[in-house]
């Protein structure tokens, strides 16, 4: 190429790596990503729920005492051995003395709750005889599921604990029938010759390709909004301040625009070049590891496969929208029509989006999402979601690719003509009609 398109290449990126804006903007979205990312983390630090969660319980003689086999008693101090035999529980039981009567009870078990000791407690309802009581837990947290599904879980486990061990089934039975049954999922592939994704997938490996296909889908629509926004409102702002004009006596119209898309491409893979960056330091804090662990997921199964076609539908998908940005911001003069102007853009962009998003990631096989991985300004998102959650041919992976590749090659000789006519026409933005005129008189 030319000393011109590399001219404007080098103009655009020192330009935004000076501006004040660029640099703060990018600063302020990594930290953001920062505190995402490390969300959990310092939401179980600050509020606690590091620590197991308190429920209170009766302490009462009586019921210890008893012979019967479900009584408050003897299930809060079954459940009390259950949560000890955790290596992390998360509930601790805590008895409360007895008051001596039911409305001295309630009040001891609610000042206990005021008073930090406990986080709520449980209330014993009698069943039918011989049955298991009815549960309540009571607490001031609306809607506390995590501690009642635990206590679900820990509850059921003691009540048919107790209930072999009255018919007289031996230790090893009981474990037998007390094991949980594990259904391990691998991804195949039914068509011949197809597999170059998604053969013989783990469930962790799955779920590392679900959250890269998250990565890049977010990435790609942040680049398209963001550099996109950018490559239109600089062009529109050269255009308002009469700067083009003495732009194009020195460089063609179309060394102009293509070196402005590409060193606004340079500009966006810088800032996400620093995201990928912060997003992998933070993924490899020591907390955030042991997250993923516990998730049996390890970053090292990244598919290379999967991450190659996904960078190639990502920057297919970059120049796409850049282009088009580029033609809409060469015909609009003034910079507070832009908003307007591209927004048929946006809203292309924002429709493959939610179809990955509402649609893809839920079934990757419907109708919808395979027909539309073959429509180019949605397969950069699309093609990528079937690709990341299922396995699709490797014929209809490039023949998506081709079509993408051509609708570039159009849309950049379309939006190169319409950038040559645009730069010139000022006042009021140009209809259709008008905008084809200037093209076709346009010779240079």
């Amino acid at each position: 190429m030319s000393n011109g398109f590399w001219t404007v290449v080098g103009f655009t990126v020192k330009n935004k790596f000076r501006g004040k804006a660029f640099l703060i903007t990018t600063v302020i979205i990594a930290i953001i990503l920062s505190v995402v990312i490390n969300l959990p983390y310092l939401f179980a630090k600050f509020s606690g729920e590091d620590q197991p969660t308190a429920v209170g319980y009766l302490d009462s003689t009586q019921d210890q005492l008893s012979s019967q086999m479900f009584t408050p008693g003897h299930i809060a101090a079954q459940l009390g051995d259950y949560y000890k035999a955790q290596e992390k529980p998360d509930i601790e039981m805590v008895s409360i003395p007895d008051a001596g009567s039911e409305e001295a009870n309630e009040k001891a078990l609610k000042q206990a709750v005021a008073d930090g000791k406990i986080d709520g407690y449980l209330e014993f309802e009698p069943g039918a005889e011989g049955a298991f009581p009815n549960v309540v837990y009571k607490s001031e947290a609306l809607l506390d599921t995590s501690s009642t599904q635990s206590l679900q879980v820990a509850l059921l486990s003691i009540k048919n604990d107790a209930i072999l061990s009255g018919v007289g089934l031996s230790d090893e039975l009981k474990q037998v029938l007390q094991a949980p049954v594990v259904i391990d999922s691998v991804q195949i592939s039914t068509s011949e010759g197809a597999g170059s994704v998604g053969q013989g997938k783990t469930a962790s490996e799955q779920a590392i390709d679900i959250g890269l296909v998250y990565v890049i889908i977010f990435m790609l629509f942040m680049a398209i909004m963001i550099t996109g926004q950018m490559i239109a409102s600089e062009i529109t702002a050269e255009k308002s301040s009469r700067v083009m004009e003495i732009l194009i006596t020195s460089v063609s119209p179309l060394k102009g625009m293509f070196g402005k898309i590409f060193g606004m491409f340079l500009v966006g893979m810088t800032q996400i070049s620093v995201y990928v960056i912060v997003i992998v330091v933070n993924m490899t804090l020591p907390h955030n590891l042991e997250t993923l662990k516990d998730m049996n997921i390890s970053l090292s199964e990244i598919d290379p496969v999967l991450l190659v076609y996904s960078i190639l539908f990502y920057l297919l998908g970059y120049f796409l929208f850049a282009t088009m940005f580029a033609a809409v911001g060469s015909i609009v003069s003034r910079t507070e029509d832009l908003g307007q102007a591209v927004l048929p853009i946006t809203m292309l962009s924002l429709a493959g989006f939610y179809i990955c998003i509402f649609g893809g990631l839920n079934n990757p096989n419907t109708m919808l999402v395979k027909v539309t991985s073959f429509i180019p300004f949605f397969s950069p998102y699309v093609m990528v979601t079937r690709l990341g959650l299922s396995d699709p041919p490797v014929w209809q992976l490039w023949i998506s690719i081709a079509v993408l590749i051509v609708s570039i090659l159009i849309v950049g000789w379309l939006a190169a003509r319409i950038y040559r006519a645009g730069v010139l026409m000022y006042g009021k933005r140009p209809s259709i009609r008008e905008l084809r005129k200037a093209m076709r008189a346009y010779k240079g």
